[in-house]
């Protein structure tokens, strides 16, 4: 590919939005390097020999007269053995091998591959010589990290035979592996591809989500489940916990790969995530997490189109592992900093402003993004699924502004934080009244298997939580004093389930995770301690004298004081929970 002939000139620069004349053989979305760095940039709109380009980098000191050169190809990205463990930014250049070469700061026009071409990996072959192929047939293995096996396919478009597959060995990504006859010429095969960001890769069809995605967080997987394959939105204010909460379901989700993206976060957040993930150990296999992990890392403080384009190289890595048979997790924090960009840039190309600036294709594009998520079936016999998390960051906590208000139309689960509950440090301040999962019937089947009677219980667990919304309105009127003892009993175990279940401590080390089966025995023991509690008072016993039991302390405590593998405490609480109603009992006789 020839790109030392400039085929354009710089006439204007608009911050990251350039115009260059002519341009007469490329097409829209056409990768090109700009000036005499070769910044990256992408083609976004032709008009006769003029185009429009946004540049990925910081633009200062272009001037026009410049050289404009293609590439002949879109904005792509390389698959291939070396994503998993890396640290990406948002145009899929990797930190690390960037901070060796240029230091702390990433120069401009610094290129670098993506996949490293010296290191040497261990193919083992699935074929033999004669073997008729398909797209997405795989031919090859290689070990990418010690729990990830990367799985090479044959790339999209390329039917026939193979004639030649390299023996069990150590290659590099470069290197030929297997040749194809197609009837009109030989392919050659090496471990590396290349697939355009804001192409959906190709799928066989799509098949309903019903197996659910464990996170270890109680008020999500107990009350507002997600399927592997669905979509959610995290929506919240400044303060409210988005980070955390996706730094929690990053960690203990049991999808087989995660995909983090930082998408226009402050620095010191990324940081973190930055320091954080490569020090945690895989509750699966006690191995480094890093294992099984993408991260994106992509600033407020870098080039305001890369942070655009950071979301659609993280969903292309996502489908890449989907293809290969993974259930695939993908975090995004936060799309609402991906939608300023796009106001940002339709800013710069005077586009008429939609609702509150944001360009009229806002909801399209939320929609392209999120429709990614899914699972789906690749080839006959091989499955795969993307699950996508989407941080929302309203100003001021609006629910009701544009972004928030179009990704509620493309998800099916929607975990509404509370700036309230995080002022009474309640965590994750996800608000059980404003929340919601639209997959509960999908799931019942799979959750009841597991658990045994999970969907009752949550119903009748909801029950009393929006009973208990309802007394609220008549206590701020009147008082609790006023209510009769069986409603105040709601109003205190309604306290119960937020201080036993619904709060929950990411940094404690029991109760930064909680299995699916110690949710269900927590939540059956709440609701066995409510029964008896009910019927103990309608004997005339006063609902405090039952609420200021020693035991309702240990009630609360259960979920940081009993082991996740030790649920039969549980059950011991419980019966102590009978002797100490027994006890009140006794008193009042």
């Amino acid at each position: 590919m020839n790109i030392d002939r400039a085929i354009g000139k710089i006439i204007s620069i608009n911050g990251p939005v350039i115009k260059a004349s002519g341009i007469v053989k490329s097409r829209m979305n056409e990768q090109v390097e700009v000036g005499p760095e070769k910044l990256i940039g992408e083609i976004i709109e032709l008009d006769n020999k003029i185009a429009t380009i946004q540049v990925y980098e910081l633009t200062t000191g272009l001037t026009p007269g410049m050289d404009v050169y293609c590439l002949q190809h879109p904005l792509s990205v390389e698959l291939g053995p070396g994503l998993m463990s890396n640290i990406y930014d948002g145009i899929q250049r990797p930190l690390k091998v960037i901070a060796k070469k240029t230091g702390a700061f990433i120069d401009k026009g610094v290129s670098v591959e993506p996949l490293d071409r010296n290191k040497k990996w261990h193919f083992i072959p699935k074929n033999k010589n004669g073997d008729k192929v398909n797209p997405l047939h795989i031919f090859g293995t290689v070990k990418e990290t010690k729990v990830i096996e990367h799985r090479l396919m044959i790339p999209d478009g390329i039917y026939g035979q193979i004639i030649e597959i390299a023996d069990q060995g150590e290659y590099n990504v470069d290197e030929v592996v297997c040749k194809i006859d197609t009837g009109d010429s030989i392919k050659e095969l090496t471990m590396v591809q290349r697939w355009p960001i804001r192409q959906p890769r190709p799928i066989k069809s799509r098949i309903k989500a019903n197996v659910p995605l464990i996170t270890g967080q109680r008020i999500i997987d107990f009350f507002f489940p997600i399927p592997k394959g669905g979509a959610s939105a995290i929506p919240g204010g400044f303060g409210t916990g988005k980070t955390i909460t996706q730094h929690q379901l990053a960690k203990w989700s049991d999808a087989d790969i995660i995909v983090y993206i930082g998408c226009g976060e402050r620095g010191n957040e990324m940081t973190q995530v930055l320091e954080e993930f490569p020090k945690l150990k895989d509750p699966r296999n006690n191995l480094p997490l890093m294992e099984r992990t993408i991260l994106i890392a992509n600033t407020s403080n870098m080039p305001v189109t890369a942070r655009e384009a950071s979301i659609y190289t993280g969903i292309t890595l996502a489908e890449y592992y989907r293809d290969m048979g993974y259930n695939i997790a993908l975090m995004a924090d936060s799309t609402s900093r991906w939608a300023e960009a796009l106001r940002e840039i339709a800013g710069r190309l005077e586009e008429m402003p939609a609702e509150e600036g944001f360009p009229a294709y806002l909801a399209s594009r939320l929609a392209e993004f999120y429709e990614r998520a899914g699972k789906a079936e690749i080839i006959i016999g091989r499955q795969g699924s993307i699950t996508v998390i989407g941080a929302v960051s309203p100003p001021g906590g609006d629910f009701s502004e544009p972004v928030t208000q179009h990704t509620k139309r493309f998800t099916r689960a929607f975990w509404a934080l509370d700036k309230e509950l995080a002022s009474r440090r309640h965590f994750p301040a996800i608000n059980w009244n404003d929340s919601y999962s639209e997959y509960i019937n999908d799931l019942k089947e799979q959750l009841d298997k597991k658990s045994g009677n999970w969907y009752e219980l949550r119903k009748n667990t909801m029950n009393i939580l929006k009973e208990e919304e309802q007394l609220q309105r008549i206590v701020k009127l009147v008082g609790p004093d006023a209510l009769p003892d069986n409603q105040r009993l709601i109003l205190e175990i309604a306290d119960l389930i937020k201080k036993a279940f619904l709060q929950q401590n990411a940094f404690h080390n029991i109760d930064s995770f909680c299995p699916m089966k110690k949710q269900v025995k927590m939540m059956e023991l709440i609701m066995d301690f409510y029964y008896q509690a009910k019927d103990v008072i309608q004997t005339g016993i006063p609902v405090m004298s039952v609420m200021e039991m020693d035991i309702v302390d240990e009630i609360v405590r259960m979920k940081t004081q009993i082991p996740n593998d030790k649920l039969e405490q549980i059950d011991e609480l419980r019966e102590r929970i009978k002797e100490s109603l027994k006890s009140v009992q006794y008193r009042y006789r």
